[in-house]
């Protein structure tokens, strides 16, 4: 695995403590927040080097601005195309 990269989101911050998601895996990751080379915020995306046993090398971890708007860009598609469907008013059954 060596060369391939793991994609984890800042899920939150709880003080020293920084929880992701990864893409591949639903359980959330935590470790300290200083374990990362660089200050942390909410929605952060990180491309995190893998070693030879599919390990993260959280200290080698960057941050990716571009995969953070295509995200984010994404979502707000998925909202507008929800909101479109939606025919408004009360929820009858």
């Amino acid at each position: 695995m060596t060369g391939t990269r793991g994609w984890y989101a800042v899920d939150r911050i709880e003080g020293d403590r920084v929880v992701l998601i990864g893409d591949d895996d639903p359980r959330p990751v935590e470790l300290p927040a200083a374990s990362l080379p660089f200050p942390l915020r909410e929605a952060m995306v990180l491309a995190v080097p893998l070693d030879a046993h599919g390990c993260p090398q959280w200290g080698r971890a960057k941050r990716d601005e571009a995969e953070e708007r295509r995200r984010l860009d994404e979502g707000k598609a998925r909202i507008e195309r929800l909101r479109l469907r939606d025919p408004g008013g009360d929820i009858s059954t």
